[in-house]
């Protein structure tokens, strides 16, 4: 098993930070009301299954580094960075809390990245870029769709 640098911690973090937001995102999904539901159901359903598709690539990434992917709900709660709270089923209010939570995400990228490049892991670094861009692309809808 690999020391524990600052690039597995840190994907480590990125991992619990993107399962939360995955979680965070499929519940405004099957929880929004309201009279812009349609559209809202819509871009909650956009962003969580990005978000799914990126937790498996973390996983792996992880292990390349040979250290093992966490597995255990409680790990993914001590070790994220996203703070997850309930709103109300309101389109706005939910996408007013995504994008905070898809902000400190970013933030958690951007570590991931430096870490990546410390380390001169390019795979990584490569992977980590185009979460980022995602991820910017997110920000940019969620903060349109709460205006």
């Amino acid at each position: 098993m690999a020391s524990n640098t600052g690039l597995t911690k840190s994907l480590k973090a990125l991992f619990s930070d993107v399962v939360t937001f995955y979680f965070m995102a499929h519940g405004f999904h099957w929880n929004v009301e309201g009279p812009d539901f349609s559209q809202y159901h819509g871009l909650f359903s956009d962003i969580y299954e990005d978000a799914y598709s990126s937790i498996d690539p973390i996983a792996e990434n992880l292990r390349k580094l040979d250290e093992y992917a966490p597995f255990n709900l409680q790990k993914f709660i001590d070790m994220r960075t996203i703070t997850f709270k309930d709103v109300s089923p309101t389109p706005k209010a939910m996408a007013g809390a995504l994008l905070t939570a898809n902000e400190a995400l970013i933030k958690q990228l951007y570590v991931t990245f430096k870490d990546a490049e410390k380390e001169n892991q390019q795979g990584i670094l490569n992977f980590i870029s185009e979460r980022i861009d995602m991820h910017m692309k997110w920000s940019w809808q969620l903060r349109a769709s709460t205006k």
